[in-house]
């Protein structure tokens, strides 16, 4: 005999209950969400027939039986009756109390704009726009006064009888409280709300996915929730675990970009949990140190592995995780700089060039840092300033750290994240200083040889006047060697020109001696400074060859012997030597191909 067929289910009972499960999950709501009734008017008592649902004396929640609305509809109103009673509007306007309309509705409004900012719920018409300001017994009072019925606050399940219903349901026991409940799911989902972040769970209604994870996100979230000095570090870091991009990369374990703000991990790796947390302890440092950015013009693989020493010999000294085998520590070097450490290990470079860090070797053999540059393939956001975000999360991360008690940070890391406190200066104030320094401004003297000014109030005394002489005029002058290759671009020029004419008004020069240099070397004489600033037209654009206009500058009779000269290249020129007081302005990011004596100034 066929079996009878399954009747389908009730479309409106499905969408009840997908309402209230969204609700249930949501872990600010799960204290006080109800059970899964099997059927509406059997387990949840008596609706008014115009309302969606109350909440009556007892604690209880009243939905209609037969009403049939959609699922975002059931979610909008459990989640509206339930903030009532977390915020304890039974006890305030239920039974025996004096409420009227404007009470009702100012609590009815309180609840939909808590709701519209917990976004758990979309319901178009959850709070209309217009609405005043202010709290509900403000709102309820300003309505009063007004007259007439309140506005329309957006959801109100209650419906004229309000959502607060004077029917007692009898409860067995103490009824529970709700305002306790209510701050316990509070309470619940800023953890879930840390969690999401650090990546412990997919969203706030779905439970912790630890066993899913893997050992280098667990590694992670770990940081966001249990170390507050790496915490804010960690929530702005993107974990990159792709196989073919380590492969692409050489990365043997894990490396970092500071620039786009991501962490590349080997997935083909294996280690412990705590072994990863070292590992991204170590990428991050170096990423929020900005080791990356402070090379200069060192060795960038060696100032790597400097830094490596130092960043290693913290972590171990903090006890933070477990440091993988084979990882560069040697506690002699403990307290150094990096540019100390630096400076230490070049001094045997057959035996530093062996050194690896986490990134490891190249096909080749070549060794490897684990300090990525801008070409990882990844196109770095503009919104974000990562300089700011680094500074910010470590001195914030510190003053967590030592308010929690949460175990002691070394001195030289202190040392580090105050120093990122105070940005260093700006290329404009560095520049000004050197100005400063080499460029001596006239100074006045006083001498009775020219004619003397006297007061009127003593016209009998003779007074000495102000004058300049000659030979500090003479020298109050310095000289610019102006790359004019095809690789400088007009912005870049006018930067450079603009800045230049700046400081040599500022410090009394009127004239600049200027040569440009491309292929050769075209000397345009001594230029006054408001000529610089204005139109200077720029011979040549072939390429870059500044070692001629230096010795022009330098054998030239009428050029001072002491007087400074300032260098103002992309980079892409010859070795140069400078033989007298000298400074380089370059593009930021832009490497000199020599190791320059003078200081180096980067425009930004």
């Amino acid at each position: 005999m066929p079996g009878r067929r399954k009747r389908p289910p009730d479309p409106g009972e499905v969408a009840f209950q997908a309402g209230l499960e969204t609700v249930r999950s949501h872990p600010l709501f799960r204290p006080l969400a109800p059970g899964s009734p099997a059927r509406r008017e059997a387990e949840w008592g008596a609706c008014p027939p115009d309302a969606l649902g109350v909440v009556h004396d007892s604690g209880g929640v009243s939905l209609h039986p037969t009403r049939r609305e959609p699922a975002e509809t059931w979610a909008a109103v459990v989640a509206h009756l339930l903030c009532h009673l977390g915020f304890g509007h039974v006890a305030t306007i239920g039974p025996g109390q004096r409420a009227d309309v404007y009470d009702r509705a100012a609590a009815c409004l309180a609840v939909n704009r808590f709701l519209a900012g917990v976004k758990l719920v979309s319901a178009p018409d959850l709070l209309p726009a217009g609405l005043p300001e202010g709290d509900e017994a403000t709102l309820a009072a300003q309505w009063r006064r007004a007259g007439g019925p309140p506005p329309d606050v957006g959801v109100r399940p209650g419906g004229s009888h309000g959502c607060v219903h004077p029917v007692h349901v009898h409860v067995w026991g103490t009824p529970p409280d709700h305002v306790r409940r209510f701050a316990a799911g509070l309470t619940a989902a800023a953890s879930a709300a840390v969690d999401v972040a650090g990546g412990a769970r997919a969203s706030l209604g779905a439970g912790r996915e630890t066993a899913v994870l893997t050992a280098w996100e667990r590694a992670l979230a770990w940081f966001v929730s249990s170390y507050p000095l790496l915490g804010a570090l960690a929530t702005g870091m993107r974990l990159v675990a792709d196989a073919e991009v380590c492969r692409r990369q050489d990365i043997r374990i894990a490396a970092v970009s500071a620039h786009t703000g991501e962490i590349y991990v080997n997935p083909l790796a294996q280690h412990s949990q705590d072994e990863w947390r070292f590992i991204l302890a170590h990428e991050m440092l170096h990423a929020a140190l900005r080791h990356s950015a402070r090379t200069g013009g060192r060795d960038p693989y060696l100032f790597n592995v400097a830094a490596d020493f130092q960043v290693n010999g913290w972590l171990v000294e903090m006890g933070l995780g477990s440091m993988p085998a084979g990882l560069l520590h040697d506690p002699e070097l403990r307290g150094l700089s990096v540019e100390a450490v630096y400076d230490r290990i070049t001094t045997d470079l057959r035996r530093s060039r062996k050194l690896l860090t986490l990134r490891g070797a190249h096909g080749s053999g070549e060794r490897a840092g684990d300090l990525l540059g801008h070409d990882v393939g990844v196109r770095p956001t503009d919104a974000v300033d990562l300089d700011a975000f680094y500074r910010r999360a470590l001195t914030q991360g510190l003053e967590y750290h030592r308010t929690d008690g949460r175990g002691l940070v070394p001195a030289g890391l202190v040392e580090e994240i105050t120093a990122l406190d105070m940005p260093p200066l700006s290329w404009e104030a560095e520049l000004a200083r050197w100005f400063e320094e080499h460029v001596r401004a006239p100074l006045p003297v006083r001498t009775y040889a020219r004619p003397s000014r006297r007061q009127s109030a003593t016209p009998d005394i003779p007074r000495p006047g102000r004058t300049f002489p000659e030979e500090v005029v003479r020298t109050c002058t310095f000289g610019v060697v102006l790359d004019t290759s095809g690789s400088m671009g007009r912005t870049l020029l006018a930067k450079a020109l603009g800045s230049i004419a700046s400081y040599a008004a500022a410090r009394d020069v009127t004239a600049v001696r200027v040569v440009f240099c491309d292929a050769v070397a075209y000397d345009a004489g001594y230029l006054a400074t408001e000529e610089i600033a204005g139109r200077v037209r720029v011979r040549g654009r072939g390429g870059t060859v500044l070692q001629p206009g230096v010795d022009l500058l330098e054998r030239a009779d009428d050029f001072p012997a002491d007087g400074p000269v300032l260098v103002v290249t992309d980079g892409g020129c010859d070795v140069v030597r400078v033989r007298r007081d000298h400074a380089f302005l370059v593009p930021a990011g832009a490497h000199l191909p020599f190791t320059p004596r003078g200081p180096v100034f980067r425009m930004h």
